[in-house]
């Protein structure tokens, strides 16, 4: 397995942990309820983030603000009951730290500076030192951290190498992912030196943040699903793969959730790593990926001649469930956890919407939601 690529640090000492449901349900461990956390949970449809981020003057100005940082991730801890927090941060980081000039544009999301599409592109990218030029990422770790003072487990997180990798190339978001695409099909091998310097980076930059105070990491493939079913395996899959094997060999007891959206029908793909979950979009049933998870640990144990341990699941609300009034989310929640536990398990989930709330959410429909995840008694 690769090594870190800087010296790492020692872990601070931190309190310890009062709510460990979600460790627990990621473990198959009982659980009194089902835990809930939402994606993007620190963000736009908060009023109080609005505030602290026209403080801090723009969003990359926030999320190198250690204080700033430290209080938008607490503050949709003090409206909800949530079961953990998620640092607050961008998963554009890495591409930025290597140099690309990562900004943003109004009403047009994040755009880079720079492109990686030829050879010179990509021997001008640096091999990153994650605990210097990302060192405000591990900072705002240990202070969350300390300032949760153990109500609630904390996820750290990073993109995919290939949700990384168009970006690097498409220079900011994209549709079609012409030009990535392009590489895919007419210069794989560049693309996969690409992949392969994002994915070291990667592994040193969610091995950081555990050693600073995460204590749950998720990787987001949040363009994935764009691939075919064997680019996937090729260009997404193994490199994700190959992260959460370095993270466990690093951190056996620390959980990884591994997220793509639109990956439902690779569900036995994913399940061929070392990850702890699955996360789901909203486009399959709950009790469906538990019974293609089931058989493929079965397919799983034979291949390699030794019992495989369950992948618990994670989601998969439609975020935009949370415009309807707050009765009907309710009900939509719970014909969701009727669906996770359908199956006769009572433990391996944790509720989530299946992407990240939208700015445009009200805060009470978002309350209404992670009430009637806990008001959901687990038959």
């Amino acid at each position: 397995m690769a090594e870190p690529s800087s010296v790492a640090k020692a872990t601070p000492k931190f309190a310890p942990l009062k709510n460990d449901r979600l460790i627990k349900a990621l473990r198959f461990e009982p659980v009194d309820r089902t835990p809930v956390w939402m994606m993007r949970q620190a963000g736009r449809y908060l009023p109080e983030y609005k505030k602290t981020r026209a403080e801090a003057g723009d969003f990359l100005s926030l999320c190198k603000d250690t204080a700033r940082a430290t209080e938008v991730t607490l503050q949709p801890l003090r409206r909800f009951e949530l079961d953990a927090a998620i640092l607050f941060s961008d998963i554009l980081t890495i591409p930025d730290a290597m140099g690309l000039g990562l900004y943003f544009e109004a009403g047009e999301g994040p755009k880079f500076k720079y492109t990686v599409r030829e050879q010179s592109d990509l021997e001008r990218l640096p091999k990153l030192d994650v605990n210097d030029s990302l060192d405000y990422v591990m900072r705002a770790v240990t202070s969350i951290r300390r300032e949760l003072n153990g109500q609630v487990p904390l996820f750290g997180f990073s993109g995919s190498p290939w949700t990384l990798a168009t970006y690097m190339v498409e220079g900011g978001s994209s549709k079609d992912y012409r030009h990535t695409k392009q590489m895919l099909y007419a210069k794989p091998e560049f693309l996969h030196q690409l992949l392969d310097k994002v994915a070291t980076a990667v592994t040193d930059y969610l091995d950081a943040q555990i050693v600073a105070g995460a204590q749950v990491v998720q990787i987001f493939d949040s363009w994935g699903g764009a691939l075919g079913h064997r680019q996937f395996v090729e260009f997404s899959h193994n490199y994700n793969r190959r992260i959460v094997a370095e993270l466990k060999e690093r951190h056996p007891r620390v959980p990884v959730v591994l997220f793509t959206k639109g990956g439902g029908l690779w569900l036995d793909v994913q399940a061929d790593s070392q990850a702890d979950a699955l996360g789901l979009d909203w486009t399959m049933s709950l009790s469906k990926a538990r019974k293609i998870l089931s058989e493929e640990q079965r397919n799983l144990t034979r291949k390699y001649k030794k019992l495989q341990g369950s992948k618990a699941i994670q989601g998969n609300l439609d975020p935009a469930t949370l415009y309807a009034d707050p009765k009907d989310i309710k009900k939509a929640v719970f014909l969701m956890l009727d669906d996770a536990y359908s199956t006769g398990e009572k433990t391996g989930y944790v509720a989530n919407l299946g992407h990240g709330i939208t700015q445009w959410v009200n805060p009470d429909h978002a309350k209404a939601f992670v009430d009637a995840v806990h008001e959901y008694h687990i038959i």
